[in-house]
């Protein structure tokens, strides 16, 4: 499976014509102990770089934006009762949307694992 990245923390695992959506690491770093998800319904249709759910943390609270455009599939129940699993497994367990991806080309202006490593790379 193939995982893309954006500038904004946010990625997505392709199987398909569909994907499943998350944040990194990174930006769960910076976020601190994530205390609430708010998860978009089911069936809702997204834009590319459109806010697609919101997470709070002791931090800040932090918009997710969708990788591409695409209509929401499911959403990970277990995030909204417990958020925490996003800080313990954010690429596993703590993903957030899996989504119907809309047009496939979009993925192109994505970053693969090593450009987004050095991408941040240039943020440290």
């Amino acid at each position: 499976m193939d995982f893309f990245f954006t500038k904004e923390h946010e990625w997505i695992r392709i199987d398909g014509l569909n994907g499943t959506v998350g944040i990194t690491s990174y930006a769960v770093e910076q976020l601190g102990d994530i205390t609430f998800v708010e998860l978009p319904r089911p069936g809702r249709e997204v834009k590319q770089s459109e806010v697609l759910c919101a997470i709070e943390s002791v931090k800040a609270a932090s918009d997710i934006f969708a990788p591409v455009s695409g209509k929401v599939l499911a959403v990970n129940e277990l995030v909204e009762t417990e958020p925490e699993i996003v800080n313990r497994s954010s690429e596993e367990e703590g993903w957030l949307v899996r989504m119907a991806i809309a047009d496939p080309a979009e993925l192109q202006g994505l970053m693969t694992r090593e450009q987004y490593e050095e991408y941040l790379g240039g943020l440290l």
